[in-house]
């Protein structure tokens, strides 16, 4: 199994930029971050020091979020947010450099709060501009724009794949842009409620990422009840053929003993 470590949200008891080598450590070869700065635009020093922790702790870099603002005090993007329309562009070429620097090619645009001061329907059509924006710019590189449904945030409008792939095919058919996909990440999912087993039959082959945790409490593989071996088997065997993330909460000690488990009964 392919597993990607998202270092930020495990790992979380080390600075961030020594995760890399402790998800290195644990056994894995690859990790994936949200936006590891506090600026969509932050200084050449910084974005060194972040690509020089992934190259020296030997892993491969798969996915890397856009900015998507204050995400402890509840912001969840700037795809959709109006009045910050430049500095989601201007991030876009921050990505798209990381990106082509450390060979990654998966890029997460969280779409966005609702704003109370205006329509749901402008910022809808700010949202397609700034994805269209997205995949253009990563596009050079080869590069995936990835849009994820989210649980937990009362603002964020998709919940449901159906409300991400709605985004997706408008964001194909006004802008011909053919390389934006769909972050199943079934945890989000689950606790949503949508048919999980249903998304995996109808749409695995044309997944850009899955990421996993078990419900409740986005926890571990095997702390919940989801059946998350099953769906990402499924996947397997319906054409998915990418990283699986890591994206749950557990302390440093525990957090790969589900794995470790994993591989002794595999051997």
């Amino acid at each position: 199994m392919t597993y990607t470590v998202n270092c930020s949200i495990l790992l979380t008891e080390l600075p961030l930029l020594e995760r890399p080598a402790a998800a290195k450590a644990a056994g894995f070869d690859a990790v994936e971050f949200w936006w590891p700065f506090e600026t969509s635009v932050p200084s050449d020093a910084q974005v060194t020091e972040f690509e020089t922790a992934i190259k020296d702790a030997g892993v491969q870099l798969t996915g890397l979020n856009f900015n998507a603002g204050n995400m402890p005090g509840g912001d969840r993007g700037l795809v959709s947010w109006k009045g910050r329309c430049s500095e989601f562009k201007d991030n876009i070429d921050v990505v798209a450099g990381i990106g082509e620097r450390l060979g990654c090619k998966a890029f997460n645009a969280l779409y966005g709060n609702r704003q109370d001061e205006f329509t749901p329907e402008e910022q809808d059509e700010l949202a397609a501009k700034n994805l269209a924006a997205a995949a253009e710019g990563v596009a050079r590189i080869g590069g995936t724009v990835l849009l994820e449904p989210v649980s937990g945030a009362p603002k964020y409008p998709l919940l449901t794949a159906e409300d991400a792939l709605k985004v997706i095919a408008r964001v194909k058919a006004e802008s011909g842009a053919q390389n934006i996909k769909l972050l199943a990440d079934f945890y989000h999912l689950a606790v949503n409620g949508d048919d999980v087993e249903s998304v995996i039959e109808n749409h695995a082959k044309d997944f850009g990422h899955i990421q996993i945790a078990d419900n409740p409490g986005r926890g571990a593989p095997g702390t919940g009840t989801l059946p998350l071996g099953e769906w990402i088997a499924r996947s397997r065997e319906l054409g998915y053929d990418g990283y699986i993330g890591l994206e749950y909460k557990e302390p440093q000690e525990s957090a790969f003993s589900w794995a470790i488990r994993q591989r002794a009964n595999a051997n």
